[in-house]
């Protein structure tokens, strides 16, 4: 069965958004000859393990210019190439520059019900932090990614409202001072 994978940019007091909802924190620069070999190796490793994205409306919209990054290289041509579901009430089309546009969803619950029990690569929810707790309500996702940036910010949005048991997969720092901590959701 695939996987619903989030990953979450947070700065090293647990913000995931900023009070105005910005992400100043996160490390937006493109890969090149000067990125962190093990950074764009775990980067990478993430696109390749999944096939499909989905993201809230929100995102969304802030995400389309991605379909016109041709500064991100083969990351950028990874994430235009996947199938993507977007998650609203309002849309009723997502397109996503010259590439497939994303399919809205209604219902993502039921969508990621229905991809999680086809084969395939595992899911990836990108940002969305409203849609990331639906889901982890909905006890749809599996696994959280916090790629923590060496930033602190005092007050914004916290990655988690609630209480959450998790279990530690993986934990590795890289030489530009994120860390990746990835936990699987204890069910």
């Amino acid at each position: 069965m695939r996987k619903l994978v989030v990953q979450q940019w947070v700065t090293v007091d647990n913000i995931a958004a900023e009070e105005n909802g910005g992400l100043s924190f996160v490390s937006g620069e493109s890969f090149s000859e000067t990125t962190d070999p093990a950074f764009k190796t775990s980067v990478m490793g993430l696109i390749d393990s999944v096939d499909t994205m989905i993201l809230g409306a929100n995102t969304y919209a802030q995400s389309t210019g991605w379909a016109y990054a041709e500064d991100q290289g083969e990351y950028g041509e990874k994430l235009n190439n996947l199938t993507k579901f977007v998650a609203s009430s309002k849309l009723a089309d997502a397109p996503w520059g010259d590439f497939p546009a994303a399919t809205v969803t209604r219902d993502p619950a039921a969508t990621i019900r229905k991809l999680k029990a086809q084969s395939g690569k595992d899911i990836w929810l990108w940002g969305s932090l409203t849609l990331m707790r639906f889901l982890l309500d909905a006890d749809l996702i599996d696994e959280v990614r916090m790629l923590i940036s060496p930033a602190a910010r005092g007050k914004g949005t916290r990655l988690f409202e609630d209480r959450r048991d998790l279990e530690l997969i993986e934990a590795a720092g890289f030489e530009n001072g994120v860390v990746l901590l990835r936990y699987e959701i204890k069910k």
